[in-house]
C-alpha cells in the first residue's frame, strides 16, 4: 500500500512536471511570437502604407487591370509581418481589433457568383498583434474581438497580394460614433506597427455613392458622373498638398463632395492611411479610375522609395 502510494506520488509528479515544461514551453512560444511582433531587427524597412479602393466583391475572383495592379503592388512589398486592415465593411459602436486565432472569411454581400461565396481567405490571425495594437492606442478603449472575421474589404485585396493568405491578419473595426478628426488622430497612434513589419492597409473607396451607380455601365471602361470626377481630382489635389485639414472636413467641401460620400464608411480609412505618412514619405497614386459613374478605384501607396 505504502509502496502503491509513493508509485502515485512519483507518477504524480512526473506529470506535473511534464505539464509545468509544456505549460513554459506554450508560454515561451507565445512570448517568441510577440518579440516577433514587437522587435524591429536593425535591418527591416518600415512598411509603406496603403489605400485602396476595393470597390466591387467581384475583383475577388475578376481579372481585371485593378487585380492585376493589386497582384504587382504585392510583389513589390517588402514582406511583413503582419497585416492590419481597417475595412469599411466593420462599423461598430467603439474600436476593436479581431484578436482569433483563425479568422474566418466573411461572404457579406449577395447576388454575386457562387464562386464568390465558396472562396476561402484562411490566412492566420495574430492574438499576439491584436494586444499589441490595444496596448499602443491611447486615443480610445480598444476592445478584443473574437467573433468577426475578414470582411469582403479586407479579402479580396488580399487574395490577390498574398494568394498563399500565410501573413497573419487582424482587422481594425471603425467606430461610427466619432467624428472624421478622432479617426485621424486614432490612426497616428498606429505608426509605430510600421517600424515593427505590419503592414497597414487602409481598404474602402474615396468616392462611393451605391445609390447612383449606373450599373450597366459597371463592367465597361471608366465612366463618371461630373461630380464625382470632380470629387475625385478634388481629394487628389488635396492628397498630394498634403492638405489633411480639408480631407478631414469633407462635409464642407461642397456639392460634389456630399455626393461622393453620403455615408462616411468608406472614405475613413483613406483618413487612417494619410494619418500615418511621415513628412519624408512620398505618395503613389494608381488604380485612379471611377466605375460605374460613382464609385473611385483610386488608390495610395505611401513610403519613401
Amino acid at each position: 500500500m505504502i509502496y502503491y502510494w509513493s508509485f502515485n506520488f512519483h507518477f504524480s509528479m512526473d506529470i506535473l512536471q511534464t505539464l509545468t515544461i509544456k505549460y513554459l514551453a506554450g508560454t515561451l512560444m507565445k512570448l517568441n511570437e510577440f518579440n516577433r511582433l514587437t522587435e524591429l531587427p536593425d535591418n527591416m524597412e518600415q512598411m509603406p502604407v496603403l489605400f485602396l479602393g476595393h470597390g466591387s466583391p467581384i475583383n475577388a475572383i475578376d481579372d481585371n487591370e485593378f487585380s492585376r495592379k493589386w497582384k504587382e503592388i504585392g510583389k513589390t512589398l517588402p514582406t511583413p509581418k503582419a497585416i492590419l486592415c481597417i475595412s469599411a465593411h466593420w462599423e461598430t459602436k467603439g474600436t476593436f481589433v479581431t484578436a482569433m486565432q483563425k479568422p474566418v472569411t466573411i461572404h457579406d454581400f449577395g447576388g454575386f457568383p457562387q464562386e464568390l461565396f465558396d472562396f476561402q481567405y484562411p490566412a492566420p490571425g495574430s492574438p499576439e498583434l491584436a494586444e499589441e495594437t490595444k496596448t499602443i492606442i491611447t486615443k480610445t478603449e480598444v476592445g478584443l474581438d473574437e467573433k468577426w472575421g475578414l470582411d469582403h474589404g479586407c479579402w479580396i485585396l488580399l487574395k490577390h497580394l498574398y494568394p498563399n493568405a500565410d501573413v497573419p491578419v487582424i482587422e481594425f473595426s471603425l467606430n461610427y460614433d466619432h467624428p472624421p478628426q478622432f479617426h485621424y488622430e486614432l490612426a497616428r497612434d498606429l505608426s509605430s506597427l510600421r517600424k515593427k513589419g505590419v503592414l497597414i492597409i487602409g481598404s474602402g473607396n474615396m468616392v462611393h455613392n451605391l445609390g447612383m451607380v449606373a450599373w450597366e455601365k459597371l463592367n465597361s471602361e471608366e465612366y463618371g458622373y461630373n461630380w464625382a470626377i470632380e470629387a475625385n481630382e478634388k481629394m487628389k489635389k488635396y492628397i498630394l498638398s498634403n492638405d489633411h485639414k480639408q480631407l478631414i472636413n469633407f462635409k464642407s467641401q461642397g456639392k460634389a463632395y456630399n455626393l461622393a460620400i453620403p455615408t462616411p464608411e468608406h472614405y475613413m480609412p483613406l483618413l487612417y492611411t494619410l494619418a500615418l505618412k511621415e513628412e519624408n514619405e512620398e505618395v503613389t497614386i494608381f488604380n485612379d479610375k471611377i466605375v460605374g459613374g460613382s464609385l473611385s478605384m483610386t488608390s495610395l501607396r505611401i513610403d519613401n522609395n
